[in-house]
């Protein structure tokens, strides 16, 4: 089961979409509508949460800071799951060995396929991304 937390974010209508406030954190963001404002504050939160583990800072409470609002500010929440966003993040390359028939290898050489960019493409669609 996920381990997701639910962050309290304040959202204002601008002229370029929506300013994004995220209390508990303290950091702003903004995005062109409410659904990427909603994945900026996603990343936002994720980002400086791995920063907090990272530095062994605890996580800050769903009730920390304060939840200061104008007329048209919208108050929701925005979910994150930090394990699973710092393995969404963590972009280093492993190596892996791997058996191909060598018919295929003579093949793919001459028409000079990148084969770990396509093992890892293949991957991504086989797991969902």
């Amino acid at each position: 089961m996920a381990n997701r937390i639910a962050y309290p974010v304040i959202l204002t209508p601008d002229e370029c979409g929506y300013l994004v406030y995220v209390p508990a954190f303290n950091i702003d963001t903004s995005g062109e509508n409410m659904a990427d404002a909603m994945e900026m504050a996603r990343d936002a939160i994720g980002i400086v949460g791995i920063e907090y583990q990272d530095q062994g800072k605890e996580l800050p409470s769903v009730d920390d800071g304060e939840l200061v609002t104008e007329k048209g500010d919208i108050v929701t929440y925005v979910d994150i799951d930090f394990d699973a966003y710092r393995l969404k993040c963590d972009n280093r390359k492993v190596r892996k060995n791997v058996t191909i028939p060598y018919y295929l290898n003579v093949k793919a050489e001459k028409l000079g396929l990148n084969f770990s960019r396509i093992l890892e493409e293949a991957l991504l669609a086989k797991v969902g991304y």
